[in-house]
């Protein structure tokens, strides 16, 4: 496990300092820059006693590994640890509204960072995969989600056959995310609580996950293409899950 990781990026770099500012360990800013998209930056860190430092472009560049850094990199605490959430106390309460997002396998790291962004967006309570398949929340899945990494919960279980199965216990009903099923997401209730369960690229939904989902859906494609990407696919079926919710004025 990494002692520390880095995050680049205007929205990463100050939703990790407003959030979790003690898991900051260093701050570096672009020597010479008026970007005024750097001043919420560093009035955060001001605000949680933490010093940002000068440093070329170069510098940066090394350190975002040719990332679009816009200038600003900050070394901070593994999140996954820092943000540690278990499964089990978001299944208390009330879960009539609840609404979850399962990947299972998605490796692309711009990928991840996609999905926790319109998880955000969506309302998502927390977001599960696999630990020991996919990718976990590096640094450029960090950039993409733009400040999300900081708000859902990033769950990574063992056994994700066990956690969909503590989901069903606890009345949440998986849709797995199928290219081949019958019904579309127009055709299935999404008024309850639900967990959207999303295949990994390629691949798509393993055969014990898609066993365990209580239902499949599609999206209907009119065009010549033949799939979405694994993000954009996401943000479909949560806002037509969002969609239906509000109809019903959930």
């Amino acid at each position: 496990m990494a002692r520390s990781e880095l995050i680049y990026g205007v929205h990463a770099v100050r939703a990790l300092i407003e959030r979790s500012p003690d898991a900051v360990l260093e701050l570096w800013v672009l020597a010479g820059a008026h970007n005024p998209a750097h001043a919420p930056i560093l009035a955060a860190a001001a605000g949680h006693d933490i010093r940002p430092q000068p440093a070329p472009r170069a510098t940066l560049d090394r350190l975002s590994g040719g990332g679009r850094h816009q200038g600003v990199v900050a070394r901070c605490r593994p999140r996954e640890v820092q943000q540690a959430v278990e499964l089990p106390p978001l299944l208390e309460g009330d879960l009539r509204d609840a609404l979850f997002l399962v990947l299972d396998g998605v490796e692309d790291p711009h990928n991840l960072g996609a999905c926790l962004r319109v998880a955000d967006a969506a309302g998502v309570r927390a977001v599960i995969r696999p630990q020991h398949r996919g990718t976990g929340l590096t640094a450029a899945a960090a950039k993409v989600a733009s400040g999300a990494a900081e708000t859902v919960p990033l769950i990574a279980v063992n056994n994700l056959a066990r956690a969909l199965a503590q989901m069903k216990e606890a009345g949440v009903w998986l849709i797995g995310a199928a290219a081949e099923a019958e019904k579309t997401l127009y055709d299935v209730d999404l008024t309850g609580p639900i967990a959207w369960v999303m295949g990994g690229e390629g691949e798509g939904l393993r055969r014990l996950t898609r066993e365990l989902c209580d239902a499949l859906a599609r999206i209907p494609m009119t065009g010549t293409v033949a799939s979405l990407n694994v993000s954009v696919s996401t943000g479909i079926c949560l806002f037509e899950t969002r969609r239906q919710r509000l109809k019903r004025g959930m």
